[in-house]
């Protein structure tokens, strides 16, 4: 059987350590680097962050968001920068949040997950909260790629928490809802499983047993949002070794423009999540 997402991101992880760098040209670290808020910017932006990574981490991860925001010249870039990190042999996840009814999702799911898209990334961020089933599509198109699917189960805002640990009627926490669901399509596969959830470090722990998903983790809320190696390292202790792919983007895109900077920063962090995972 060829191998899923989750066997190739966990064969990365074990090679080059567990750090993802966001890719996330803002308007507030456009201006911090001295950039114009312009698509001039943009490409700037993301291709030195790019070249900066390149060979310290094995997977980066731009937000969608704000290439987006430049309508059809962001996402020139976009693709841009997904064909020179597939390049580079990085892995690409798109944080792109995206979820519909399943007839739409058939359109989400060809852009970032089919062979002929240009966006075609490894894996994509995907909100479930119209309902698990409903994102059938990209559970599909993944399958048939060999790509992934990272699901929103408990994220590092604030703002989430109330939605996220409401109760079903059937007294299941939201969040542990979407954990079992995932859980459950991962056991379709032999190794690691090409599903994995979005989980905020900020987060207490859900119920559901971490150490049961098999698939990989996304982990968001590092650095900036407050929290540190510690708190993912506790959070995921019992998880199997090298599911765990953190996420770090403002306090390494802080260091730029200059490249060794960003470089060093994203060694640091990269060497400290490997010592404690």
């Amino acid at each position: 059987m060829a191998e899923t997402f989750g066997t190739r991101l966990q064969s990365r992880i074990r090679d080059d350590g567990p750090l993802c760098v966001g890719v996330d040209p803002s308007r507030e670290l456009l201006t911090a680097w001295e950039r114009s808020d312009s698509v001039e910017g943009l490409e700037f932006f993301a291709l030195a962050v790019l070249d900066a990574v390149s060979g310290v981490v094995g997977v980066i991860k731009p937000q969608v968001a704000f290439f987006e925001r430049f309508g059809s010249a962001g996402y020139r870039v976009l693709e841009r920068l997904i064909t020179e990190a597939h390049d580079a042999d990085l892995l690409v996840v798109a944080d792109a949040k995206r979820g519909d009814f399943a007839p739409t999702n058939e359109g989400y799911a060809a852009a970032w997950l089919d062979d002929s898209s240009p966006l075609a990334v490894d894996a994509v961020t995907v909100s479930p909260y119209l309902g698990v089933s409903a994102l059938a599509p990209f559970f599909e198109r993944a399958s048939a790629t060999r790509r992934g699917v990272f699901v929103l189960a408990a994220t590092s805002n604030d703002d989430g928490r109330e939605i996220q640990v409401a109760v079903t009627p059937d007294g299941e926490r939201v969040e542990d809802l979407v954990l079992r669901s995932v859980a459950e399509l991962n056991r379709r596969d032999d190794g690691l499983g090409a599903f994995g959830v979005v989980l905020g470090a900020t987060r207490t722990a859900p119920r559901f047993d971490l150490s049961t998903l098999g698939g990989p983790y996304l982990v968001p809320g590092v650095g900036a949002q407050g929290a540190g190696v510690a708190d993912v390292a506790r959070l995921f202790e019992r998880c199997e070794k090298d599911t765990v792919l953190v996420n770090v983007s403002r306090d390494i895109l802080r260091a730029g423009p200059a490249r060794r900077a960003l470089a060093d920063v994203a060694r640091r962090w990269r060497d400290d999540l490997r010592a404690a995972l």
